[in-house]
């Protein structure tokens, strides 16, 4: 046709965008055609540029005919658009094409070449959060987006997220893999920097984003801000969201109401503690990708032994191991035991200690509500039971300071080491505080107590 015939594939595609504009949200828009050019136009297939194959794809599927709707005014009425990636073999409609050829990951991904579906050992406690991750990977944006994984540390949360991560870059999607504290340290160096577009295009123009984590964003009001809307985009537009937490979106006190909600919209679920068979199989894969021939009774005392978190159940499968090896002999139930003596007598550490399970004794123990030792109130009950939060915190989990300040209140490092050594004092020179200490042991260490007893 005449329109067409003086134009350049560029000026009749920069044409076709000026209707496009206008028909589609301003969202779309800035997502899937900004950055798209006019490459070619001959035979009636108009082939337009796209920047990765996941937009290749989603215009070929979702917009097909509303892109061909437009060019038929400035080219024919049998015009077929054709999407190309960088340069590539174009992707046809047809299905008769040639398939598009997918540019590598990208260099910001960095997934656990370990962590994969079939090295997941499947039990009881894990085995709808399995499926529902197979589901996501196998059907990316449309089975449960977002999904929402969350149980205690060292249960495989995070063994799932790259899972999914895997299966989803080997089927040519763009995975963002991270952790909320790595967004919340990327996004504060782009304000620092003065690059949020890059910040923005960089989460935005992916086709899964997996964040392991997601509580540590909570109270920080610039990154839930930067979070909120890049969930947004990427949930409108259909590309799939996979988010891990030690607990569920409820009882996030310090994350955003517009967050949490959104948080809800897919699927929740959870990953308990694996039951002695579950542990026992682990076990099992342990010995066989370490390469050593173990009997199954000394990898029955172990899984008797660690019964709460994976990483602390293969940590003594190690330290058996090693212990044999360094003695020259080979593993027993006699070695074993031996091996996990010292680990025996505190028996009490395999509990299932969290900064939110202390925060709770000691709320309980002061009669106070969980959410005023994160607040800012300063009274003296408050400040006492929060000061003592924080140094119990400190000795019993391994969380650094700053995780620490972030749990009890989003507060600094500095505050927690002037909150624990005021408290150490104030133990050692008050009766009343000694006893109270002595109540939330006894709550958090069940086992030991119940030992002693006998």
């Amino acid at each position: 046709m005449e329109p067409s015939r003086n134009r350049t594939p560029q000026e009749i595609w920069e044409a076709a965008l000026g209707e496009l504009q206008i028909q589609v949200s301003k969202p779309n828009y800035r997502t899937w055609f900004s950055k798209t050019a006019g490459v070619s136009y001959q035979d009636n297939q108009f082939v337009i540029g796209v920047p990765n194959t996941f937009a290749a794809e989603y215009l070929d599927k979702n917009q097909r005919s509303l892109i061909e709707k437009a060019l038929i005014g400035l080219t024919s009425p049998e015009v077929q658009a054709v999407f190309q990636v960088n340069g590539k073999s174009p992707h046809h409609g047809n299905g008769a094409a040639q398939p598009v050829i997918s540019p590598p990951p990208p260099s910001y991904t960095r997934l656990n070449p370990h962590y994969t579906f079939d090295s997941f050992i499947e039990g009881g406690g894990n085995r709808l959060a399995r499926a529902a991750a197979l589901a996501v990977a196998q059907n990316p944006g449309h089975s449960y987006n977002p999904l929402f994984i969350y149980g205690g540390a060292g249960l495989g949360k995070t063994h799932l997220l790259h899972a999914i991560g895997q299966a989803a870059a080997a089927n040519h999607i763009n995975v963002i893999c991270t952790s909320a504290e790595q967004f919340t340290n990327e996004f504060v160096s782009a304000l620092r920097e003065k690059t949020t577009e890059e910040f923005r295009n960089k989460y935005r123009s992916i086709g899964m984003l997996l964040i392991d984590d997601i509580h540590f964003i909570g109270g920080k009001e610039q990154t839930e801000e930067s979070f909120f809307h890049t969930f947004n985009e990427l949930h409108n537009t259909n590309r799939q969201i996979v988010i891990t937490s030690d607990c569920p979106p409820k009882s996030m006190p310090l994350l955003e109401e517009r967050l949490r909600s959104r948080f809800e919209w897919g699927l929740i679920v959870d990953i308990q503690p694996p039951d002695h068979e579950t542990r026992l199989a682990i076990l099992q894969a342990k010995s066989r990708h370490m390469g050593v021939n173990v009997s199954l009774d000394v990898l029955d005392l172990i899984a008797r032994e660690a019964q709460r978190n994976i990483r602390v159940l293969e940590g003594s499968l190690n330290r058996v191991f090693a212990y044999a090896k360094l003695l020259g002999v080979v593993p027993t139930v006699e070695i074993a035991a031996r091996a996990l003596e010292d680990l025996a007598s505190k028996e009490y550490l395999s509990d299932d200690i969290t900064p939110c399970s202390i925060v709770k004794a000691v709320a309980e123990c002061f009669q106070l509500p969980s959410e005023e030792l994160l607040g800012r109130r300063r009274d003296k009950d408050t400040t006492l039971a929060r000061r003592l939060a924080m140094y119990l915190i400190r000795q019993e989990t391994n969380c650094s300071l700053a995780q620490i300040g972030h749990e009890l209140g989003n507060r600094d490092a500095a505050s927690v080491t002037a909150a624990c050594k005021k408290i150490v004092g104030d133990i050692s020179d008050s009766p009343y505080l000694k006893r109270k200490l002595r109540d939330i042991h006894r709550q958090l260490h069940p086992k030991a107590n119940s030992r002693n007893a006998a």
